[in-house]
């Protein structure tokens, strides 16, 4: 174990999730979570050594509060003084940045510009990254983007068809997320394959609440599904993925909601939730369609169909197929989406082999084909906190 460790930091609008990390052997050795920030009962609960300690955080509910509490917690565990950098994740980075960076003033002017393009993530990020300066002095904060990644994509993949001007003006484009786990997961893809990842045609599906897909071709993004939000692509949690963007006009003549009203349902209020009238959670929907429900029968077919399409889309945009995989909480474990995806997927050569296929779930890689299928299918767990840390530690020189 190393003697200087790395802290993450994900900060939502009302959260912040952090880990301590050690960065040469991926070992967290103490996580949290506060929830309800900028409520009068927020809280932050604490992991160490596998139990769970609950913090009232309603003397000061804000992220403030929040970092000051994990700080005691460090101090608790003598954990403080190894500390040795924090590393951020921000959604976007627009254009300015395809790459990790040391935190000066100049970056944090940098994310505010990006704001527009992530107005309910950035301002959280830079909460959290001003909380940790304020508290953590001296130590040196690494943002890690999640647009990042996806600045390879060549101007045909994230143009929209829309007068021009309004991409140089208001830089109205894709630019996709998941770019952090993404990055991992196409490094860890050819470790596990025991490939260069330089020679393989990749199609990865980050599945979870928030899903996407990418292509990846020469190590690189070739094309993404999530757009100039996370609103564009798949069907997810909550959020209602591709849709006619006359939907707007739509409802406000026959149904008189406002853009702000329509905007919160296609991303809080659609997706598996919208879909089903039961839950955004995959598993729920899962045991509920499996009980003969109609409304989680359908929202799973429709999160598989759309999924298979945008898996033969994007094998255009990779060149061809190697591997097509999994990753993301859902991802990860879910054996039936896979089978059922792969269903679809005949025509492209691929055949699932069932036993290896409900072994790869719970946090193992496998491959799920057959040996006879034309491209691989394999499962790789993500570890988006640990991508971060190394950043961190790199651009800190630690």
């Amino acid at each position: 174990m190393t003697q200087k460790l790395i802290l993450v930091l994900n900060c939502g609008s009302s959260s912040l999730k952090g880990a301590v990390l050690d960065n040469d052997s991926g070992e967290v050795l103490l996580s949290c979570l506060a929830e309800k920030l900028n409520l009068p009962d927020a809280y932050i609960t604490f992991k160490f050594n596998g139990e769970k300690r609950k913090v009232d955080l309603s003397a000061k509910p804000d992220h403030t509060g929040a970092v000051e509490a994990l700080m005691e917690e460090l101090k608790a565990h003598d954990l403080d003084s190894r500390i040795g950098a924090i590393g951020h994740r921000v959604v976007s980075g627009g254009e300015l940045y395809s790459e990790s960076i040391l935190v000066d003033d100049e970056v944090i002017a940098g994310i505010e510009k990006c704001i527009p393009l992530a107005p309910l993530h950035n301002p959280a990020h830079l909460l959290g990254l001003r909380a940790a300066q304020s508290i953590f002095k001296g130590l040196p904060n690494v943002v890690v983007f999640d647009t990042a990644f996806h600045q390879t994509m060549p101007e045909h993949a994230y143009t929209y068809a829309i007068p021009h001007e309004l991409y140089e003006k208001y830089g109205l484009r894709r630019y996709g997320a998941h770019g952090t786990s993404y990055r991992y997961v196409s490094d860890e893809t050819a470790r596990f394959l025991g490939k260069d990842k330089k020679d393989l045609r990749m199609v990865i599906a980050h599945l979870g609440n928030g899903a996407s897909i990418t292509a990846v071709a020469n190590g690189e993004s070739r094309d993404t599904s999530m757009g100039l939000t996370p609103l564009e692509g798949l069907v997810m949690g909550t959020r209602s993925g591709d849709i006619d963007p006359a939907v707007f006009s739509f409802l406000a003549e026959n149904a008189n909601m406002t853009i702000a009203q329509i905007t919160e349902m296609l991303n809080k209020k659609s997706g598996l939730l919208g879909i089903s009238g039961l839950s955004n959670d995959c598993r729920t929907i899962e045991e509920e369609a499996a009980n003969g429900h109609a409304g989680a029968k359908l929202a799973l077919e429709i999160f598989i169909y759309r999924l298979a399409k945008y898996i033969g889309s994007m094998t255009v945009a990779a060149g061809g197929l190697d591997a097509l995989v999994f990753t993301g909480g859902i991802g990860e474990n879910s054996d039936i989406i896979r089978e059922r995806v792969l269903g679809y997927l005949g025509f492209l050569g691929l055949h699932i082999d069932q036993e290896a296929n409900l072994k790869a779930r719970f946090g193992n890689a496998g491959v799920i084909t057959t040996a006879d299928s034309k491209a691989v299918v394999v499962v790789i767990p993500t570890n988006e906190e640990l991508m971060i840390a190394h950043d961190t530690a790199r651009l800190s020189g630690l």
